[in-house]
C-alpha cells in the first residue's frame, strides 16, 4: 500500500510553509467529516450518495500524493454508479491509511 506524502502539497505551496499548514488544516478538518459521511452513506447502501462521497474524498487522496489509491478510487466511484460496491475494502484501506497518516500530523 502506499504511504501519503506531500509531494502535491508541496508543489502547491511553492516553499511557502503557511500555504502548506492551510492545505493540511484543511485536510485534517474536512478529511474525518467526509469519511463519516461516506461510511453512513455505505453502511446505507446508498450508492450515488457513497459515490458523491467518494468523489469528495478522491481530491484528498489526489492531494496527499496516493497516485494508485486514486485510480482506486476513481474506478470504485464509477463502479457505485452501477451499484457496485466491489472495491469497498480496498477504498477503506485507503481511507484507513489516510487517516493514520492524519493522525500522527
Amino acid at each position: 500500500m502506499e504511504t501519503p506524502n506531500f509531494k502535491i502539497i508541496d508543489q502547491y505551496a511553492q516553499g511557502d510553509d503557511s500555504v502548506k499548514q492551510m492545505m493540511l488544516d484543511i485536510i485534517k478538518e474536512e478529511f474525518p467529516e467526509e469519511k463519516e459521511k461516506y461510511y453512513t452513506h455505505l453502511k446505507a447502501k446508498e450508492a450515488k450518495e457513497t459515490q458523491e462521497s467518494v468523489h469528495k474524498l478522491k481530491h484528498k487522496i489526489s492531494v496527499l500524493g496516493l497516485e494508485q489509491s486514486y485510480e482506486i478510487a476513481n474506478a470504485y466511484e464509477k463502479d457505485l454508479l452501477k451499484g457496485s460496491f466491489d472495491l469497498q475494502d480496498k477504498f477503506n484501506q485507503i481511507l484507513d491509511t489516510i487517516t493514520t497518516f492524519i493522525d500522527a500530523l
